[in-house]
């Protein structure tokens, strides 16, 4: 184990600085170069292997990095008083009888992206391919398509939308 004593001897002070800067916190940094030094142990012989063991600490270092940060979520605790989402599910559901009369007065080319990527769960990638496409035209054909289909839903169905952008009331079109 003399080698990993020798490579966390050298480089254990820049890790550390380069921890440090990323967690701003002493005790998350301490604890982060123990779960880095412990992993360099268990690694047992193999450790030797490494052809370059600043580079090993370092990409496990920020494996161990992101791993926390993913794992930690900041939480806020709400006021009591705040009241229960509306539910809007009964009107948006209500919303899908103007649906069919929307998609006919769409082109041919934005009925098919729609119907196929969102209301028959095709995949844009399948998609793509079935139609002779590049993955990014693929998916930007079907982009168009909804800005269509949102822009002549809210015009035929007089979709109201509230403040925070959810359906708040239409006018049903059959």
């Amino acid at each position: 184990m003399n080698c990993l004593t020798t490579a966390w001897t050298a480089h254990e002070a820049e890790l550390r600085a380069w921890v440090r800067y990323r967690l701003r916190n002493p005790e998350q940094t301490d604890d982060l170069m123990q779960d880095l030094f412990l992993k360099a142990l268990r690694q047992g012989e193999r450790f030797c292997s490494v052809q370059n063991a600043r580079a090993w600490l370092f990409e496990v270092a920020r494996n161990t990095l992101a791993d926390r940060l993913r794992v930690a979520r900041e939480t806020v605790e709400l006021p009591e008083d705040l009241s229960a989402p509306v539910d809007d599910t009964d009107t948006v559901d209500s919303l899908t009888a103007c649906l069919p009369r929307v998609l006919s007065e769409l082109s041919d080319e934005d009925r098919d992206a729609i119907t196929q990527c969102d209301l028959q769960g095709v995949p844009q990638a399948a998609f793509a391919e079935a139609r002779g496409l590049s993955l990014s035209a693929a998916k930007s054909r079907l982009q168009r398509a909804r800005l269509r289909l949102k822009a002549r839903m809210t015009q035929t169905c007089r979709v109201q939308l509230d403040a925070t952008g959810h359906v708040a009331d239409f006018v049903p079109r059959p």
